[in-house]
């Protein structure tokens, strides 16, 4: 057993997790003291003939080399490519004193090491270099990825040996490298940074993760297609008589990348990035054939005896997917805080494929603070419906089961929340191309963030009313860039029970969506019209749930299909129209990120707020509307009509809102971060 197959307990450093919170909290991130780190993390280069060697990953593990000795566990965040309001290929827009505040607050929260994804902008670099030099002690260590910067293989009839996509990626690679090596000038283009990299931050370039996660019908296509391609036997990375045309498409380009660090003086880890659909594993209880159709193995693309730094196995792995963590019977048996749990087991299974020949890092962990969840996960560990604090203390106990398990390193996933996500429970019922001008709480991939974004008030996006008589005294109707805040309050009190009717797209029913608010009774519940309900979209099942027929559905996702194998399994709902009750202002001690209504007895009002996706907007900021049929038909709306009614008597308010290309919003660190902070300095000291 090598050195990183087990580990020895870490001693807590002697950090006020209180007082490095608060700086964030509060903001003042220019003046917060330095994190005082138990040992020194300065960089301690070792020689290899005439290379420059910061770390090593080999059978032995991975060895960051530090001024106080190597650590073998690297706890990182990934950092996105773009902001709310954004498309990922809009990253030029970014200003470096952006990056010099993420940074800050990354070394605030105990970050190790920052992975990117592409080449961001100059200013990136600029403030990476600043930071570390203000913090040589505790500086952020680069992991540094390399984008397909043409994905065309992954449509019928490409490769990745298709010369546009093959070319492309070549030049990405010297330019990448020339960059962070501060010897870049190139021009900005669509989807692709530009600028003069002239700030050299190669002394804290601790490793590579080239490519993206793999597609596995591009990737058999193009093993067929090239069966006869040369094999590689590079001078840096070698294709063994194993590897696959990809392998070998991969091992070509890994081998040009090391041979730009050498000329530079400098080796370190390269890794070409993975993820569980394509991993080198058997899973035959897999229940979707994608998702175990082909295979990219790592321990076919080595390096040689003249790139030292070696390489390591880079994988994006998550505790609620692919569904093979259910029902195989291999890692089940795997314990994590004193009981079985199959995500540890299929890491365990990962480190130990590759551990003859590298170490494991998992660049991509993490569970969202949406919502909605488009999974679920063994062990609650679903793929959203987590509250902020929940999910930063199972991001805190992935982070130290990975380096009890024998992981090099982990990075969560991601720094900031992101809009412009999609996700394939909700991707049907959005305008696509408009999709990061606002902020879908069921949409589970924009709420990664360690960060939230949250949305401020729309500007004249508001509708009020003060009946002279009648059970209701106030009721008045605002927006912001994720919901339609409703209050609602009574004459006398609160309102014993409220109903609020939604008439969303034009044409005979006087209702299309549904608010059934009872205090007494402590529920609410969200309602869509049958002919509107989104799930329709997401299946071919039929019927598409089990009360297809009755002519209002309560407000659900579909958080997974039915199968038939392993076993044969029903569908799954998610009762997201089941609203929660609680307070979500964040200042509040008892904040609940999903807390959706409340009463205030004091005012005598109810409160709610309402997603504009449970309202069936496919795009607020255009005022288009889920229409009816498969696929369903967007409708352009002036507005919506709302119909509150209580103690018999109604009252209709049409809000209007503008349509929008730009609103703003504010930033602050997730409910509960501490706890995670705490596992950064327990794992990193």
């Amino acid at each position: 057993m090598s050195a990183a197959m087990g580990r020895r307990p870490r001693a807590t450093a002697a950090i006020s997790s209180c007082l490095l919170m608060l700086a964030v909290l509060s903001g003042c991130t220019d003046d917060s003291p330095e994190r005082v780190p138990g040992t020194s993390w300065a960089p301690a280069p070792v020689a290899v003939g005439e290379l420059s060697v910061l770390a090593h990953a080999d059978a032995d593990g991975f060895r960051l080399h530090t001024s106080s000795g190597e650590k073998d566990f690297i706890p990182g965040v990934n950092l996105g490519s773009t902001v709310p309001l954004r498309q990922p290929g809009e990253i030029g827009s970014i200003p470096p004193e952006q990056y010099a505040q993420w940074l800050q607050q990354m070394g605030d929260l105990g970050v190790r090491s920052v992975r990117i994804y592409t080449l961001p902008p100059p200013g990136f670099y600029a403030e990476l270099a600043a930071y570390n030099r203000d913090h040589p002690a505790a500086p952020i260590y680069l992991m540094q990825g390399v984008y397909l910067p043409d994905e065309s293989y992954v449509e019928a009839g490409a490769t990745l040996y298709d010369p546009a996509v093959d070319d492309a990626f070549a030049q990405e690679l010297r330019d990448v490298s020339d960059a962070v090596h501060g010897d870049l000038t190139r021009e900005a283009a669509p989807g692709r940074a530009g600028g003069t990299y002239d700030v050299d931050v190669s002394e804290w370039l601790v490793g590579w993760v080239v490519g993206v996660e793999w597609d596995p019908a591009g990737v058999v296509r193009t093993d067929k297609r090239h069966a006869d391609a040369p094999s590689v036997d590079g001078t840096y990375f070698a294709a063994t008589t194993e590897a696959s045309p990809t392998e070998r498409w991969l091992a070509r380009h890994l081998d040009s990348l090391a041979a730009a660090e050498v000329a530079r003086g400098t080796s370190m880890p390269i890794a070409l990035a993975n993820w569980p659909t394509v991993d080198p594993l058997e899973h035959p209880d897999e229940p979707l054939p994608y998702e175990d159709l082909v295979s990219v193995d790592a321990t076919h693309v080595l390096p040689t005896e003249a790139w030292p730094g070696g390489t390591f196995a880079s994988f994006h792995a998550y505790p609620y997917y692919p569904d093979f963590q259910r029902y195989e019977a291999g890692i089940q048996d795997e314990e994590w805080n004193g009981r079985p749990d199959p995500f540890a087991g299929y890491l365990v299974s990962l480190r130990d494929h590759f551990a003859p020949y590298m170490p494991l890092l998992i660049t991509e962990v993490g569970v969202p603070t949406s919502l909605g969840s488009a999974h679920t996960g063994p062990l609650g560990r679903d793929q959203g419906n987590h509250g902020e604090a929940e999910a930063m203390a199972i991001n805190a106990d992935l982070m130290r089961m990975l380096a009890e398990k024998g992981i090099g390193a982990g990075y969560v996933f991601a720094w900031q929340d992101e809009w412009f996500k999609r996700t394939w429970n909700t991707q049907e019922h959005q305008v696509d191309e408009r999709r990061q001008l606002w902020h879908d709480p069921l949409t589970n991939e924009q709420w990664f963030g360690l960060i939230a974004t949250d949305a401020d008030p729309l500007v004249d996006a508001a509708v009020e009313a003060l009946p002279e008589t009648g059970p209701l005294e106030y009721v008045h109707i605002w927006a912001d860039a994720s919901w339609v805040h409703l209050e609602i309050t009574g004459r006398e009190s609160v309102p014993p029970s409220v109903e609020v009717d939604a008439d969303v797209v034009p044409g005979p029913e006087a209702a299309d969506y549904r608010l059934v608010v009872e205090p007494g009774a402590g529920t609410a519940q969200s309602w869509v019209r049958r002919e509107l309900d989104p799930i329709r979209l997401d299946t071919r099942e039929v019927p598409y749930r089990p009360d297809a027929a009755e002519p209002w559905h309560p407000f659900q996702l579909l958080v997974n299909r039915a199968q038939t194998r392993p076993i044969p399994q029903e569908a799954e709902f998610s009762d997201v129209g089941q609203l929660v009750e609680g307070s979500w202002d964040p200042s509040a001690e008892e904040f609940d990120s999903l807390a959706t209504w409340q009463v205030d007895e004091e005012r005598r009002t109810i409160r709610v707020r309402w997603a504009w996706s449970m309202l069936g907007l496919a795009d607020p900021s255009s005022r288009t509307a889920l229409g009816e049929g498969i696929p369903a038909e967007m409708v352009k709306i002036p507005g919506i009509t709302f119909a509150v009614q209580t103690g018999g008597e109604r009252l209709d308010l049409e809000l209007v809102w503008p349509e929008w290309n730009h609103t703003t919003y504010t930033t602050r660190p997730k409910a509960g971060l501490a706890v995670l902070e705490k596992a950064y300095s327990d794992l990193a000291p």
